[in-house]
C-alpha cells in the first residue's frame, strides 16, 4: 500500500509543477472555488513567471479535467449538482501545506515529457 500512496504521491506532484499555475492559484482555490473563466482572464495573477498560458479557456478547462483526475482538483457541488467551479481536494491541500513552494518548483526535462502525453491523452 505505501508503494501506492508514494506513485500517488509523486504524480501528483510532478502535476503540480508541470503546469503554469502559481501559488496564489492554489491559494485562492483552498478559500473559494474558480471557474476556467476566470482563470484564463487572470494570468497575470495566476501564471508562473516564464511559463507559457493557455491558448483558451477551453484548454484551461482541459488541464482542471487532468487535474481531477489525478486527485488535485474537484468539482464544487451547489444545491443542483456539480458546477464549473473547481476546488482543491483535501489530499492537494495537504500536499501543499507539507510543501507551500511546490507548484514553482520546476521538473526534470523526461518529467515534463511524461507529463505532457499524461495530459494530453488524459492517462
Amino acid at each position: 500500500m505505501d508503494l501506492i500512496d508514494k506513485k500517488i504521491e509523486q504524480r501528483a506532484q510532478n502535476a503540480f509543477r508541470f503546469l503554469p499555475f502559481n501559488r496564489r492559484f492554489y491559494n485562492d482555490l483552498i478559500n473559494s472555488g474558480l471557474d476556467c473563466q476566470l482563470v484564463f482572464k487572470n494570468r497575470e495573477k495566476y501564471c508562473l513567471e516564464g511559463y507559457k498560458w493557455f491558448k483558451n479557456p477551453e484548454s484551461v478547462e482541459h488541464s482542471f479535467r487532468w487535474l481531477i483526475k489525478l486527485g488535485i482538483l474537484r468539482r464544487e457541488v451547489d444545491g443542483q449538482g456539480l458546477t464549473s467551479r473547481i476546488r482543491l481536494t483535501p489530499f492537494a491541500r495537504q500536499m501543499i501545506q507539507i510543501n507551500p513552494y511546490l507548484p514553482t518548483k520546476k521538473n526534470k526535462f523526461f518529467i515534463k515529457i511524461i507529463c505532457c502525453l499524461s495530459l494530453k491523452f488524459q492517462l
